[in-house]
């Protein structure tokens, strides 16, 4: 996307003195029946700040999402766009546009007419929407598929047309609900980089919606992370991701290797059944149980030795797997019935190993994560099954 175009969002009066395209969720509920969906969140997005909202299914993200466009209604607490509260303000109203997965768009009208549609409606002045259409589509770098139908087009083709159509209308906000989901992983990959980009050089507040991890981290100026209706961690992607702020943060964004156990050495490590893991501070002083976590491309991997002096994190395992991904080789080790190692290394310096083969794996104590116990495993952390 290259096109020297721009799109001015609309000014915004606002009440409270916040900036045009700032968001403010205030202390929201949503309840659906007798399950809480969102529960008494709160959250500012700056204006022209790229945010995720990211979590499993069913932790509330979606509906936030929608209580924002005005799809759904809060149960309690208050929603501001640009300044102003949008309760009971109908979708059409607010200063936002949103991008679903499914892209919506009308099959019998060409491109150029999808893009219209929603100026007609406002009854724009034909030549104003003329000007308009084209800008949008210079934008998504469409133009040249103007009279063409969607259905003459590819998926990320319809999903740019999805996006010119919202631009169009000049929203301060720009709300994406998974838009990116029904794409192929290739694809996907190219469109996260444009959206940056367009987000960028628009200066639109965006506020994207997903579970896939690799999109919020790639993109985002700062991610929600979300669990039961709550904002588990709030920060930008080099946090999330090396200090995250709880167990379930850590599994959920990459790949951790958990040890569980007992607190050990006043709370600085976690004695489990395969190895003694240290951490760099004393986090779990006072608890009887806690569990330590590391990341696969903080683990070395080597043929075992059986001289090798008893040293800080170490665990010895059986090889039972090698995976190829390309920039990384991924092993993965069983350390006992009960735990298995994910390890990565880069590929021109992966050992040469062979299924079977006894191995020892070690790792640095400023690498562990130190937590309470926590079901971590439910945020997608790496438990290993127990053997048959």
């Amino acid at each position: 996307m290259t096109s020297a175009a721009t799109i001015e969002s609309k000014p915004t009066t606002s009440t409270t003195g916040e900036a045009p395209g700032t968001v403010v969720v205030d202390a929201v509920t949503k309840r659906y029946g007798n399950a809480t969906a969102v529960d008494g969140m709160s959250l500012t997005i700056e204006a022209g700040e790229f945010i995720s909202l990211l979590g499993p299914s069913g932790c509330g993200k979606t509906t936030t999402l929608r209580m924002i466009a005005g799809f759904e209604q809060p149960d309690a607490g208050d929603i501001r766009v640009s300044g102003r509260s949008v309760l009971g303000v109908p979708p059409y109203r607010r200063d936002v546009n949103t991008v679903f997965q499914a892209y919506a768009l009308f099959p019998h009208m060409s491109v150029a007419e999808n893009v219209a549609y929603g100026l007609q409606q406002r009854r724009t002045p034909r030549s104003e929407v003329r000007d308009r259409v084209v800008e949008a589509l210079d934008l998504v770098q469409m133009r040249r598929f103007a009279d063409r139908k969607p259905t003459q087009l590819s998926g990320g083709q319809q999903q740019r047309i999805a996006l010119a159509r919202a631009l169009v209308n000049r929203p301060s906000v720009l709300l994406l609900d998974e838009p990116l989901g029904a794409l192929d992983r290739q694809l996907r990959e190219e469109m996260q980089l444009e959206l940056k980009l367009l987000q960028s050089r628009l200066g639109i507040t965006f506020v994207f919606v997903t579970h896939d991890q690799g999109e919020a981290l790639s993109m985002s100026d700062r991610i929600a992370i979300m669990r039961d209706g709550r904002i588990e961690q709030l920060a930008d992607a080099d946090t999330v991701y090396a200090r995250p702020a709880s167990a379930y943060v850590a599994a959920f964004v990459g790949q951790q290797n958990f040890f569980r156990g007992e607190v050990a050495e006043g709370g600085a490590a976690v004695a489990s059944t395969h190895a003694l893991v240290r951490g760099t501070a004393p986090e779990l002083a006072g608890l009887a149980n806690g569990q330590a976590a590391v990341r696969p491309e903080f683990v070395e991997i080597a043929a075992a030795r059986s001289d090798a002096s008893a040293e800080v994190n170490l665990a010895r395992g059986t090889l039972l797997g090698v995976s190829h991904l390309g920039e990384t080789m991924q092993y993965l080790v069983r350390l006992g019935d009960d735990q298995s190692l994910i390890v990565r290394r880069p590929t021109p310096e992966a050992p040469n190993l062979t299924v079977g083969d006894p191995v020892e794996c070690s790792w640095r104590a400023e690498s562990v994560l130190l937590f309470p116990a926590d079901d971590a495993a439910s945020a997608g952390g790496y438990v290993a099954p127990p053997t048959a």
